[in-house]
């Protein structure tokens, strides 16, 4: 018979900023994914990294997962946990991160924009056992996809994709190397985009668009190329339609987009120029020009396109639009010399090089939303010693289940 692994006995002392309970032991911390704070848990470790065997004690808190896939799934990480308590760590990962930045403000309480659920996903395949096609999400810290048909945390608009994903991988190769599918909940259907899967034949692209025609896709692209357009991905915003460019970045939830624009507009008050820095498809920029000329940038060259076309709706002030790559090559303070305010929502490595360039800028205020507050701290810092003043900062969580918190920060100076 084979051995059982050595099992050790630890107590959770709290909760990481990843989701992973944390013990302290002589050696140093050690992350146990799955424990909650309070519990005394048997571990099988290999250094600071240990699998849960047994809950010997458990938290007051700890409550059954709502999905049969948690735990080997690697998307959400804390489904276990009574929701107060849940929200008051999601809340404390922003408030830490500030405070070991060493920026104090106000953090006020997390704003739920879970709503009806994720309206994008990004579903992986490979070939399994028989050449069969295993079609999931990839298990925690792992590239192996777990086969997954269904996700409680979807919008309802989206709850077909696995099954929908399983008959697009049936035409195609697949290999050992995860194919990955990008779907989208537009307001025309979903929106599919193939990426990773190399050559395909005529009559695999045939097959191809013959699903995407029974499925009734809104569209099918493989690396941005158009396979089957039944009808344009549309999304709303604000009081534009935009077409969105295959795999266009979007908040996760539309209630997401909806309470961080609802806290952009607010903190931009009745300025008359603003800046939308990492503008995307036009989030803010499309809401601000209700009643705001708009200066647009963004790295994405078809989402520059996309919010260009869209700003051409009736009622909006002017958007002028800049593809530029705000990361290497930030809007300097001559080209932001018609804005008072900035908005900025830069990706996780955040906005370091415009953040100085905003320093030595006209900008009064400047309106940051952050997907992560470690980058968006750092950023703080640099605004706050160039002058600027931090208010208060709103955490948003549209990531249910999962260590990644939204936030906005207001400056002004």
């Amino acid at each position: 018979m084979a051995e059982h692994p050595e099992v050790e006995r630890l107590r959770i002392e709290r909760m990481g900023h990843r989701g992973d309970g944390i013990a302290e032991t002589p050696e140093g911390p050690v992350y146990v994914p799955f424990a909650l704070p309070g519990e005394t848990v048997e571990v099988d470790r290999a250094a600071d990294r240990a699998r849960l065997v047994t809950v010997i004690e458990k938290s007051p808190g700890r409550i059954e997962p709502i999905c049969p896939h948690f735990g080997t799934c690697g998307g959400c990480a804390v489904q276990h946990w009574q929701e107060e308590r849940y929200r008051a760590w999601k809340r404390d990962l922003v408030v830490t991160a500030l405070a070991q930045a060493g920026v104090e403000t106000t953090v006020e309480a997390l704003v739920d924009a879970h709503g009806k659920g994720r309206r994008r996903a990004v579903l992986h395949a490979r070939r399994g056992a028989h050449n069969s096609p295993v079609v999931g999400f990839t298990g925690r810290r792992s590239h192996m996809v777990v086969p997954i048909d269904r996700c409680p945390i979807f919008a309802p608009a989206l709850r077909r994709a696995f099954s929908v994903a399983r008959r697009l991988v049936e035409p195609l190769q697949l290999s050992n190397k995860p194919l990955d599918l990008h779907f989208t909940a537009t307001d025309g259907g979903l929106d599919v985009d193939i990426r990773g899967s190399g050559p395909v034949g005529p009559e695999a692209m045939a097959a191809l668009a013959h699903i995407a025609q029974k499925n009734r896709l809104a569209r099918l692209t493989r690396h941005g190329e158009i396979v089957a357009l039944l009808s344009e991905p549309r999304l709303k915003i604000g009081g534009a339609s935009v077409v969105l460019p295959p795999g266009a970045f979007l908040q996760a939830t539309a209630a997401g987009e909806t309470a961080l624009a609802g806290l952009v507009r607010k903190a931009v008050a009745d300025a008359r120029r603003v800046a939308d820095l990492f503008s995307g498809v036009g989030t803010f920029a499309l809401r601000l020009a209700a009643s705001a000329r708009v200066l647009a940038a963004d790295a994405d060259a078809a989402a520059i396109a996309a919010l260009a076309r869209a700003a051409g709706a009736p009622g909006l002030k002017p958007i002028e639009t800049v593809t530029r790559d705000l990361l290497r090559w930030p809007l300097t303070a001559a080209e932001l010399v018609p804005c008072k305010v900035a908005v900025i929502d830069p990706p996780r490595q955040g906005a370091e090089a415009q953040a100085r360039e905003l320093i030595k800028s006209g900008v009064a205020r400047v309106v940051y939303v952050s997907c992560n507050p470690a980058s968006f701290a750092r950023d703080a810092g640099i605004l706050v010693a160039g002058g600027f003043k931090l208010g208060r900062v709103f955490p948003v969580d549209q990531f249910r289940y999962s260590a990644h918190v939204e936030l906005v920060g207001v400056f002004d100076r």
